[in-house]
Order: C-alpha cells, then structure tokens, then sequence
C-alpha cells in the first residue's frame, strides 16, 4: 500500500474522521480539545507558530482500522502475523522532500516546532509520535516510539527507564563512553508507527515489519550529520545523539498512557544536531492516553497468539482489555485439556510484559466482561483456580502494584463440576458447624450427632 503521512490524512477527510480548523487556536489548548472532539483534529492555525498541527489520527478503533486498509479491526491482528512472518526489508534511497528545509548548528530550535503538551501536570512540551531508529555495531538496527522532553531549545531527553532495545543500545554506547547516533522521524504513516510498535527479538528490524504491514519496503533516507537513516516521507526529521551521561538526569512528569500522571523518571540527554521538514511540513501530535492504544493491542494479540501456539493451545479467542490499557491485562479463552489452562497461563505471561491473564473456558465471550466475570465467579474451584506468580519481568502503571501476576480463572484441570459443588458444601458445612460450637473464651462444649459431647477450641 502506497500511501504517505498525507494521503491518510486525506483518507481520514474523506470518511469524515479528520476535521480542518482554521480558527486560531492556543497550542495549551489543542490536548483539550483533542480529547473531546469526535474526530481527528488538524490545526492550521496555531498562535505563535507558522506549522499547523494534527492530533487524534488513531484515537479511536475506526480510525485504526482504516489506517491499516482493513475491514475489521480483528483483520489488523491477521495483518500484523503476516507482516512479522514475511517482513519486507527497507529500501534506501537518497534523498526525500523531508530535505526541503535543513537547520544545522546554531539555527536548531525545537521551540518553533508546534510541541502541545498533554496535560497541565506535565514537566514540559514532549515529542510523542517520533519513530526512533538506532543501530548497535554488534546487535543491529532498532526501532521503537520514545517521546523526548524538551529541555532546551537543542536538547531534550528520552524516557528509556523500562527494559526495551533501545534502552539496551543506549546502555551499551554508555559502556562505551560513546553517544548513541539516533534518527527521529515525526509524521509517518501509522504502518511505521505500528512496526516500530512491536516489540521485535534482537537482531529483527522494525522497519522490515512495517514494510510486511505496507505490503512493501519502507523508504530510509540518510541523515546529514549523523550516519543513520530515517523515513523518508515523514514530515520532519531531528537528527540526534543520545549523550553518554547515564541515566542521571530528571525528566517528567507526564500524563501516561495509563490514564494516570507519571512519576519523575532519570534519563539520558539527548543532543539535536538537525532539524529537517517539508517547506509546509504538518507536526504529528500522538495524543495521550488513548493514540497510542489501538494499535499498540493489535501486537500484544499477535505475540500472546504465537507464545500460545507454541505451547500447543488450543485458543479460540483473545481480549487485551482497555482496562489494563491495552498492554498489561489479557482474558483468554481456550478448548482446554487436563493441564492446559496453567499451561496457556504460563504462556501469555511469557509474552512483553502482561501483568494479568484471565483464562477461561471455549463458552465465555472474552469481549464482555459480565461474562468473564460470571465464569470467574460460578466456575472457579478455590484457590486451585487462581495462581500467583511473582519475581517475573514485567512493567507496572504508576502508581505502581505488585508487578507481575497473573490470575487464571476456571475449575481445576482435569476435575468435573460436580467434584467442586460437593466439595464447596461439605468445606461450607463444616466451618458452620465450627462457629455455631464457638465461645468468647474459646472453649465450649457441643453435643455431637450420637449424643456425645466433645471440646472443641
């Protein structure tokens, strides 16, 4: 699928998702009204600056679906699996009209870019929709989406405090007291936003999973001041080094994804040695909590799809609840054997960093959550139904639970309904019987069922 940042854009107008408003519009303004708005918005007109601003563009499941050409939104799970068994490697070419206008040197500025900020509690103005690409000398190339927050007018941050590739590339140029080269694409189709999504083993490059998306190759240019690539149709380019200063500078707060305020993190610097745009270039606004949902689901469906496959599971369907925002609670559903619902539990836990699995039977619709409950609640056995396991990898929302459980609900394997049904009586029957023979001293005699009496304490 050959199609740019702004031919979605036009796609979005067409289907009456994107919404032009050419009033003037305060930037403090644009996440409010992003956030109730029924559409995407795009900004032609923001006081102060000369660039218009767009935000929203996958905020909503409809939207997802269109920017990934499909029907359904459960097709974009199938689009995704194809794309990561056949990735189609990026292509270089030498130049794009992201070289339009180039700023080097002094004439860096960030502040003349449009960067609205997402909550009145934020720490400061933060990229949010950069696609990042680095490279390791051992390990290869990586893309991932990091914001930045704004430090000055050539420097920023990077929220790299989870456990993730770059991160490890970032670790690795530390070691080496070297800075770690990085291209910061803004304004990219959702295909690459999506590829760089996904959380891909080592050595596996995004970009070649976004062009499995595109059906082919995504365009890398190359930089001018840095040897690394970027996209070659995006609407801006910062070009950039993360500095080797360790994770020692304070960086935050930020209204998270989770729907709560992120704590203050330390992060390394990040130095910006370029700024390259399209003579009319539109900045990209990934709006939090939600733009980031809708397609960030979708890779969380198809790896938890593969871990179960592996472990030779019967699924029949999967629910990465917006509860847990789209990341960390999943419910399950399976045609289970003895054994199998541990199993299938062990399995998705395995998979990024989900917190919480819910597994069920083959007759629970995972998609309503009256139902799931209902399972949990009528056909659970005890304790034997739920397992706890704590001291795995995992990432928590702030504030933060304990990290790294999972619950399984359902009967125990390989055990029929009626075991539990005479279990759970004679269990009931018993402690009833206990504190009806209890005293406030703790001693009392009771009369047994042949007229005996005995002590109990």
């Amino acid at each position: 699928m050959k199609e740019n940042f702004r031919q979605f854009l036009d796609r979005l107008r067409q289907a009456g998702e994107l919404v032009d408003l050419r009033q003037a519009v305060d930037i403090r303004h644009i996440a409010t009204l992003v956030d109730q708005a029924k559409t995407a918005l795009l900004f032609h007109n923001v006081i102060g600056y000369s660039m218009p601003v767009v935000s929203g563009i996958i905020r909503t499941k409809e939207r997802a679906t269109i920017a990934m050409g499909c029907e359904t939104f459960r097709e974009i799970e199938d689009k995704l699996a194809a794309a990561i068994a056949k990735p189609i490697p990026p292509r270089r070419v030498n130049g794009s009209p992201t070289r339009e206008v180039t700023l080097v040197g002094d004439d860096v500025d960030l502040y003349k870019l449009p960067i609205p900020m997402s909550s009145i509690y934020d720490g400061g103005p933060m990229i949010t929709a950069g696609v990042v690409i680095a490279r390791d000398p051992e390990l290869g190339m990586n893309s991932g989406i990091y914001r930045f927050i704004v430090k000055e007018k050539a420097l920023t941050g990077i929220d790299i405090v989870t456990p993730n590739n770059m991160r490890l590339f970032a670790q690795r140029a530390f070691e080496r007291k070297e800075p770690l080269p990085i291209s910061i694409s803004i304004g990219t189709h959702p295909f690459e936003i999506t590829g760089s999504g996904y959380r891909a083993p080592l050595g596996v490059d995004e970009m070649a999973i976004a062009g499995g998306l595109r059906g082919e190759a995504v365009d890398l240019a190359p930089c001018s001041t840095i040897d690394m690539p970027y996209i070659a149709d995006a609407e801006i380019v910062l070009e950039a080094e993360i500095l080797p200063t360790g994770w020692t500078y304070p960086e935050g707060r930020f209204g998270e994804f989770t729907r709560l305020m992120g704590g203050l993190h330390w992060n390394p610097l990040v130095r910006i040695k370029a700024i390259s745009m399209r003579k009319d270039a539109i900045y990209y606004n990934l709006h939090m909590p939600w733009e980031n949902t809708w397609l960030a689901a979708p890779t969380r469906y198809t790896a938890i799809r593969q871990a179960l496959k592996i472990a030779n599971v019967n699924v029949k369907d999967i629910n990465v609840t917006l509860g847990g925002c789209a990341f960390w609670h999943a419910v399950i559903s399976i045609k289970k054997g003895a054994g199998e619902g541990k199993n299938a539990l062990l399995a998705a836990l395995s998979v990024m960093d989900l917190k919480h699995v819910v597994v069920v039977d083959d007759d629970i619709d995972v998609n309503d959550p009256t139902d799931v409950e209902l399972g949990h609640c009528h056909a659970r056995a005890g304790r034997q139904g739920r397992h706890h396991y704590s001291g795995r990898a995992g990432q928590a929302p702030r504030p933060q639970p304990a990290a790294g459980r999972g619950c399984g609900a359902g009967r125990s394997e390989g055990r029929h309904r009626r075991h539990h049904s005479r279990r759970h009586s004679a269990r009931a029957l018993r402690a009833h019987h206990l504190r009806l023979c209890r005293h406030r001293e703790g001693r009392r005699l009771c009369e047994g069922q042949e007229g005996r009496h005995r002590e109990i304490r």
